[in-house]
């Protein structure tokens, strides 16, 4: 069984009048795709999201209907109307719109890319950002899913869930290799989830782009509660890691403390 730490608070028991079994089906089935599954026929898609090959592609059939997946009358993908489901939450939610003065401010005082992310199952999802782009290999832009293992902001969001959620996690993870500098040793991860967890920070180097490096800050709502994290990523040049903790660090205290009473 897989686990995913939540990425927000629980909600008590839906009552069963209350539950459209429809729409959990269909939403199972557009994450089915991913990138190690761009193409799906309906009997794939089925057994990735346990429906019937008949089931699947009555559902993969309405979606195509509606735009959201197209189909050479054998394989089924999705198409970019997706992507309005998450374009929606953008546009929508408080905490982008709040946080987007704040990331201008933090962008100018340390001359990095700044960003706001959120912790999705073990996933982080950059939902503000502000700064202009660089050449990364693998680019956070706004809306990015990026494995929380790899990045300050993750491992930050990660740690602060606390010991038990961290073991739990990896008990039942496989930490994947993308640099020579991922860390896969889960006794060492373990022991950076509590060195971040004491210091309050977190500092990623070159785990999923080489020569970059990210510094995190929980960032937290007017109740104490941890929300998301306000991070900034940098190209590594002669500057130490300590020297780019100490140079961004303040900064990014100062303004995670000034949009506390904000969220």
């Amino acid at each position: 069984m897989s686990f995913e730490l939540p990425s927000s608070p629980p909600l008590g028991p839906l009552d069963k009048k209350d539950w459209i079994a429809g729409l959990e089906k269909g939403l199972s089935i557009i994450e089915t795709f991913d990138d190690a599954n761009p193409r799906l026929s309906a009997s794939q898609a089925g057994q990735r999201c346990g429906l019937t090959r008949t089931a699947a592609r009555r559902y993969l059939l309405t979606l195509t209907h509606l735009g959201y997946v197209a189909t050479d009358g054998k394989l089924f993908w999705l198409t970019p109307r997706v992507m309005r489901l998450g374009q929606s939450y953008l546009e929508s939610a408080r905490l982008p719109r709040i946080v987007q003065p704040f990331l201008q401010r933090l962008t100018a005082g340390t001359q990095e890319i700044s960003y706001v992310s959120v912790l999705d199952g073990t996933d982080i999802v950059y939902v503000a950002r502000n700064g202009t782009n660089r050449a990364m290999n693998t680019g956070f832009v706004l809306g990015a899913r990026v494995p929380g293992q790899v990045t300050a902001a993750g491992m930050l969001l990660l740690a602060m869930q606390g010991e038990a959620a961290v073991d739990q996690w990896l008990s039942s993870q496989e930490l994947k290799t993308f640099t020579s500098y991922t860390i896969t040793n889960k006794d060492r991860m373990r022991l950076e989830m509590v060195r971040i967890r004491a210091q309050g920070w977190a500092i990623s180097e070159q785990q999923l782009d080489m020569s970059y490096r990210g510094v995190a800050v929980p960032l937290r709502d007017h109740k104490g509660a941890l929300i998301a994290a306000l991070s900034v990523s940098m190209p590594m040049t002669q500057e130490s890691a300590e020297e780019a903790a100490n140079r961004v660090l303040p900064l990014l205290r100062e303004t995670a403390a000034a949009m506390m009473n904000l969220i």
